[in-house]
């Protein structure tokens, strides 16, 4: 009776197997035809700029483990590259961040924290692959022109010197640099600078060109030492599509930058999802880097939170990993770089997309994502209609593949009615019969298959709840031997800020923050003509900011404190609030605006240069009031907007001047 048994129960799963085998769709996962391109791995961008700014601030436990779950292998989103800016003292999108030469002559490998950023990212995998691009230049680069091509050699010369800066002094291999992110490319750099690579001995040092459009495709077939020169081609935003000329080029496509998505709705996570699949179905890119890495820069600037994840509120310790964190995983954790994608991947007949990958060791791993139109809409670009419907998809593996028996299932659905997703979810193995299994494929789903079985979904115990940043701040800048060179929680929004030891005060100010950015970057973003700092909080409005302020421009110089700042990022230009202004010419004056234009009262100050001051803004429903060393200076100063804003610190010019002892006080 048991083996009658047996044998009806095992007719019956086939008969069911067969059943569903007919009603679906039917794709194959085979090696023998030949393998497609290799897989080049997933990965986040710091930077384009300042997105990374506030993580650095983290206390420990909560700084390690949102770089674990960036990072670690086989516990998040398992990254797999890492590319980061290479400083140039310019606003990029969020801030700016620091050259290591701000001057032609200065060298200073310590500066800003994408060093240590990729050695904590290096440290949890030693395997990951760095970049660096640069976004802007200082303005010696350029010799005094506003492009970095004017001196080539000079320029190619300043982004070697800073690969040779991160392996001398932190032991950092660069794998690929790139040439100007998203601005028109100069085929004579890119050769200049593959040869002052070689001729510094980095010839494993790729170059990737030209992190804008496909242009740079079309140039490389008209000029074999510029294809010869470039490794990979990457692209910003091309809509999971090629053009022909790329594929002809028969270089390695990648999309260098892609995303850039609010990622709290699960929206985001959904962009990810269908375009990590598809920029490799639809345009055989086999690489795809997130803008950015994490959401860890002030809300209210530009593009807030469009990160993997974000870790926005160092002094809360407050972090939330999102959606695209175990989207992300569904590949990263079940295929490394050097895998090969199988030449049988594609469009699923009812919507959506699958890739199949392996190691050539006979592991497979298969995506499916599943992901509606209007639950997968990217920032850009524009995402042409398309439907998706639940389906049946049964799947045939054959070359080296047949005889796998099981597959280890990793499982999300989106779920944007009741906002209860389930994401990257561990479900019973997949048994295959005969080299068939089938899988019954719901909307805005996202499935792993593989048999690789170290999978996991990291977890540590929740942060701390989010918290407003704090109503009495102040920081007196006396670090001696500070690790990072920016103030914890400033945004340098133009110029930079700096820790600085002022040898020549014996006294109360030895140790200060110091702009010190002197000349004009060439500019990616519209930077302001005056250099900003912001900190705190964008929904402050009553509040008292207090500074000790140092102008060090004899006669043009000039300071400023304010409050209610509206703008940073790439709007700093256009920035409103209150204004205290002090110059070396011995004048005041509040302003409604950064650009100065905008007087509320004016009038004399005695200030000069070589001399500190402490400067008192306090602002209250629609008036503000100014005080000089404890002495009122002015007063009811009508201000109607902006009702709220940041606090502030900044400098007339691009100009040297120091602020000390900095405090806030908000209702």
């Amino acid at each position: 009776m048991a083996s009658c048994y047996f044998l009806t129960s095992t007719l019956g799963i086939f008969l069911s197997l067969w059943i569903s085998i007919i009603n679906a769709e039917f794709y194959v996962i085979d090696d023998q035809i030949g393998l497609g391109r290799r897989f080049d791995g997933i990965g986040g961008l710091s930077g384009g700029g300042a997105t990374s700014r506030l993580l650095v601030n983290y206390d420990e436990p909560y700084r390690g483990q949102i770089l674990d779950y960036l990072f670690k292998p086989d516990f998040g989103a398992s990254l797999q590259i890492l590319k980061v800016e290479i400083g140039g003292d310019a606003q990029t999108t969020d801030g700016t961040e620091p050259s290591h030469m701000h001057y032609e002559g200065d060298e200073n490998y310590f500066r800003g924290y994408e060093w240590w950023l990729m050695k904590e990212a290096k440290k949890r995998n030693p395997d990951i692959t760095l970049i660096g691009l640069p976004w802007a230049f200082p303005r010696w680069v350029g010799k005094e022109q506003s492009s970095p091509y004017h001196n080539p050699d000079v320029t190619a010369g300043y982004v070697v010197s800073w690969v040779i800066g991160a392996k001398q002094y932190h032991n950092l291999n660069i794998d690929y640099v790139g040439i100007w992110n998203e601005r028109k490319f100069d085929a004579e750099y890119i050769k200049i600078l593959r040869r002052t690579l070689d001729k510094a001995g980095l010839t494993d040092v790729g170059i990737i060109a030209a992190d804008g459009n496909w242009d740079i495709s079309v140039a490389m077939a008209l000029d074999p030492q510029l294809y010869g020169a470039i490794d990979i081609i990457g692209v910003h935003y091309p809509g999971t599509t090629t053009i022909p000329q790329a594929l002809w080029t028969r270089k390695t496509l990648w999309s260098s930058e892609d995303y850039s998505t609010f990622n709290h709705n699960d929206v985001g996570g959904g962009c990810w999802a269908r375009i990590l699949n598809q920029n490799y179905v639809n345009g055989r890119m086999t690489s795809t880097i997130s803008w950015n890495l994490v959401a860890s820069y002030y809300e209210d600037l530009s593009f807030g939170r469009d990160g993997l994840m974000t870790a926005e509120e160092p002094w809360s310790g407050n972090y939330v990993v999102e959606s695209p964190i175990w989207i992300t995983a569904h590949t990263t954790q079940f295929a490394k770089p050097g895998w090969r994608y199988l030449e049988t991947v594609g469009n699923l007949t009812h919507g959506g997309s699958y890739v199949s990958l392996t190691d050539g060791k006979g592991n497979l791993t298969v995506v499916i994502e599943t992901m509606t139109h209007d639950h997968s809409i990217c920032v850009r670009p524009p995402l042409p209609p398309y439907k998706v419907f639940p389906q049946n998809a049964t799947f045939h593996l054959k070359g080296s593949f047949a005889t796998v028996s099981e597959l280890q299932l990793w499982y999300s659905k989106f779920d944007f009615a009741n906002s209860k997703s389930t994401l990257f979810k561990k479900l019973q193995t997949v048994k295959v019969f005969d080299g068939f299994f089938t899988l019954s494929l719901g909307v805005d789903e996202v499935y792993t298959l593989t048999t690789i079985t170290t999978g996991q979904k990291g977890h540590y115990t929740d942060p701390p709840n989010s918290s407003p940043f704090p109503k009495k701040y102040l920081d007196d800048f006396d670090v001696r031997n500070p690790s990072f060179d920016e103030a914890p929680n400033f945004a340098d929004q133009t110029g930079v800020f700096e820790y600085f030891q002022n040898l020549t005060d014996p006294g109360a100010h030895v140790f200060t923050l110091r702009q010190i950015v002197t000349q004009r970057p060439i500019a990616w973003a519209n930077d302001a003509d005056q250099t900003i700092s912001i900190v705190g909080d964008h929904s402050w409005r009553d509040l008292t900011v207090t500074c000790d302020v140092l102008i060090e421009t004899v006669n043009t110089g000039g300071v400023f404190i304010a409050a209610r700042v509206d703008k940073g990022g790439e709007s700093v230009r256009k920035a409103m609030g209150v204004f205290f202004w002090v110059f070396a010419n011995g004048t005041y004056r509040v302003t409604n605006d950064i650009d100065g234009k905008m007087v509320r009262a004016e009038g004399l100050s005695g200030t000069r240069a070589g001399k500190w001051y402490t400067l008192t803004l306090t602002v209250k429903g629609q008036y503000a009031y100014g005080m000089l060393d404890g002495y009122p200076l002015w007063k009811n100063a009508v201000i109607l907007n902006p009702k709220n804003g940041w606090a502030a610190i900044g400098t007339y010019s691009f100009e040297y001047a120091q602020f000390d002892n900095f405090q806030v006080l908000a209702d």
